[in-house]
């Protein structure tokens, strides 16, 4: 069951909330109608009586299962993270030699950035942090930190498999990631343009790299 329908802050936080537990798809309608009003209007100017209007439900109701807004707003991070992971899925990727595979994580890595709820959403969320770092830390502990897991867990069954030579899969994913952005991530935060010719070059040089450093040549699919 995806975050959204479920009560994940709950049993992050251990915290136990008064009422009857909702069902899954109130519960969801709620969270997706709290994300919209906070990431189109911001935290401050949303009003948890003009949520539980539009989710069809009363503010006690929210109050109950989450407990004050500020809950209700992690609620939504984590829902909007767990739908952009549905973006990125390691799962999906197409099989290949290792080179292939590499260099198809880097084009979605690429993809996922690049798309606009996604630097919307980090706008936003780096404004709302400013007032209170539990917002960042949050984003960072449902969004990319899981997905750093998921990768780094791909890279260690890589390195099972001799495939690749990685004594900290983790570091490696961080390193692989920050190859394939290269200024891109700062380019797009400040409006310039990445053409496909500037992609495909930092993707191609961060899997040469990445090989070069943990690569198994005989299995990367690279013939000199």
């Amino acid at each position: 069951m995806s975050i959204c329908g479920s009560s994940a802050t709950e049993k992050n936080t251990g915290r136990r909330k008064a009422g009857r537990p909702l069902d899954a798809a109130k519960r969801a309608t709620i969270v997706e109608t709290a994300a919209h009003h906070f990431f189109h209007h911001g935290y401050a100017a949303t009003a948890i009586e003009q949520v539980a209007a539009d989710a069809g439900v009363s503010k006690v109701t929210i109050y109950n299962q989450f407990g004050d807004k500020r809950a209700l707003f992690v609620a939504a991070v984590e829902c909007e993270c767990e739908k952009m992971r549905g973006h990125f899925s390691m799962d999906a990727m197409p099989q290949g030699t290792i080179r292939e595979r590499l260099t198809a994580i880097g084009e979605a890595i690429f993809a996922f950035l690049f798309r606009p709820e996604m630097i919307q959403f980090e706008r936003r969320i780096a404004a709302e942090t400013e007032a209170d770092p539990a917002i960042g830390a949050a984003f960072l502990e449902a969004g990319p930190w899981r997905m750093k897991q998921g990768f780094g867990a791909w890279l260690a069954r890589a390195n099972v498999a001799g495939e690749l030579h990685i004594a900290d899969p983790l570091l490696a994913a961080e390193q692989f990631v920050s190859l394939c952005k290269g200024m891109g991530d700062l380019e797009r935060r400040f409006g310039a343009e990445v053409t496909p010719e500037q992609r495909d070059r930092r993707i191609i040089g961060a899997v040469e790299l990445f090989l070069a450093a943990y690569g198994n040549q005989r299995s990367s699919g690279h013939h000199r």
